[in-house]
């Protein structure tokens, strides 16, 4: 039987200190995995529906045929995962600035970690993701590439970002330079933790052809209350 409670990594990071924990919640009988930053709760494996619309919702929007994806964020996986059981997945690049991060996946310290890291397909980048949207490529091994999708979960929404750097991107020129990094019909899908944003989505539609905001309901068992996602989907 594991331990009710295991502080599995601790690291100071630029953005803050960051902790990896494993603990029973005993209410459910599982362990869950919770992600820290400083005092402030990045995410659990208790809640990972959102997470996993924002790929289904995204890819569900992209034309047929293969697909090469971004991942902004790598997080505990589970967008990461959802994008790899995709059946036209053909690449997957997954960019994060914190190195303990892809480490933790690298070390299978996190469920899905080993599947990630050792997936030909995938490959785990450590980076900015907002300097890559700004680059010539997001890959910087293959500069000249575009993508059929580009997934986004780092901030906790457009309005509650996680550094005052990150703000920039959620403007009309932060999102040009994103749709320039896409296919045309390409596909930009945004997670967010606050209800639907119709300025935002108004933004949003000003620099794709199309955009959407999609409400992800899904069960809290810990507050005994449906909760609540957005996600956004753009397309060029």
């Amino acid at each position: 039987m594991s331990l009710d409670f295991e502080e599995l990594d601790f690291q100071n990071t630029a953005m803050g200190e960051i902790s990896l924990r494993r603990r029973t919640e005993p209410r459910l009988g599982v362990d869950v995995y919770e992600v820290k930053l400083g005092d402030e709760f990045l995410m659990s494996s208790l809640f990972t529906a959102g997470e996993i619309a924002l790929t289904d919702l995204g890819l569900k929007a992209c034309a047929p045929g293969p697909l090469d994806v971004v991942v902004g964020g790598l997080g505990l996986g589970y967008t990461a995962r959802a994008v790899l059981d995709h059946p036209a997945l053909r690449s997957l690049l997954v960019i994060d600035a914190m190195p303990a991060v892809i480490d933790w996946h690298r070390r299978g310290l996190v469920p899905l970690g080993k599947g990630l890291a050792t997936d030909p397909r995938c490959t785990l980048l450590e980076a900015d993701f907002y300097a890559r949207v700004d680059a010539p490529g997001m890959d910087p091994a293959a500069p000249e590439k575009r993508f059929h999708a580009v997934l986004l979960d780092i901030d906790h929404s457009p309005r509650h970002v996680l550094h005052p750097a990150h703000a920039a991107f959620y403007s009309a020129d932060g999102l040009r330079r994103l749709a320039g990094q896409l296919h045309p019909g390409g596909v930009f899908g945004l997670w967010s933790n606050d209800p639907p944003d119709e300025g935002f989505r108004e933004l949003l539609a000003s620099v794709f052809a199309s955009a959407e905001a999609h409400v992800v309901e899904f069960d809290n068992p810990l507050q005994d209350r449906m909760a609540t996602n957005t996600v956004y989907v753009a397309r060029v």
